[in-house]
């Protein structure tokens, strides 16, 4: 449970890279994105976070040196687009055969169901965009855009809009609240599961419907004329 937290915990993270904090920051972010074993990283929280402890304040409560907001305004967003770029050519590349394997404690096969209903929901150019702001869905919905075959030049385009808003989005409110809130690093974690939270939200509400969508339609067909 103390690892769960850990890993939950972006604190926990940036403590731990010290020095290197803002270039682990745009690798974390490039391996979330890109790889499909990066769907446990954080993504959101620890965007907001790095946003957070790049005021000499929050960051010196941490023991750590701050966060460069520029070089993490820059180059975060190239991580992101290029770690779903990747996770675009290896699921136009190898296809299905990248899922077919048995469930395990780094794969999921309704991970790559939740990323292709949001696929088929929201249109190609929206769910690359929307994804982005849904934990673990975004993980899976590049290589499920490849394998679905988005046209790679459309892909490019709309993972460029949704990489550029979701890591400036974030970074900018946690520099803001860091500069604005006193004390503000005591509400990380509380704030990682209210982010969590609202993240699934739409995944359960959508399962919801699905399944009384299906005890529905039973019905509907019974009392259809012959």
């Amino acid at each position: 449970m103390d690892v769960l937290l850990d890993l939950l915990d972006p604190k926990w993270w940036l403590g731990m890279l010290g020095a290197f904090a803002t270039i682990g920051v745009i690798a974390i972010v490039f391996a979330e994105t890109g790889l499909l074993i990066g769907f446990f990283l954080p993504g959101d929280s620890l965007l907001v976070a790095a946003g957070i402890f790049s005021g000499a304040a929050a960051a010196r409560n941490l023991g750590i040196e701050p966060l460069s907001l520029p070089v993490l305004l820059v180059c975060t967003p190239l991580a992101a687009i290029a770690g779903a770029q990747l996770g675009h050519y290896l699921g136009s590349r190898f296809g299905r055969k990248m899922f077919d394997k048995p469930d395990s404690r780094l794969f999921k096969k309704e991970h790559v169901d939740k990323a292709e209903f949001y696929f088929e929901k929201f249109g190609p150019a929206k769910a690359v965009v929307v994804a982005r702001f849904m934990p673990i869905v975004r993980t899976f919905m590049n290589p499920v855009a490849g394998v679905l075959e988005m046209d790679p030049r459309r892909f490019f385009l709309w993972n460029v809009v949704g990489g550029v808003v979701w890591v400036e989005a974030l970074l900018v409110l946690g520099h803001f609240l860091g500069t604005r809130v006193e004390n503000i690093d005591k509400y990380i974690l509380p704030g990682v599961f209210v982010v969590v939270i609202l993240s699934i939200l739409p995944i359960v509400r959508e399962v919801l419907k699905n399944r009384k969508a299906t005890r529905i339609e039973p019905k509907g067909r019974h009392h259809a004329p012959k």
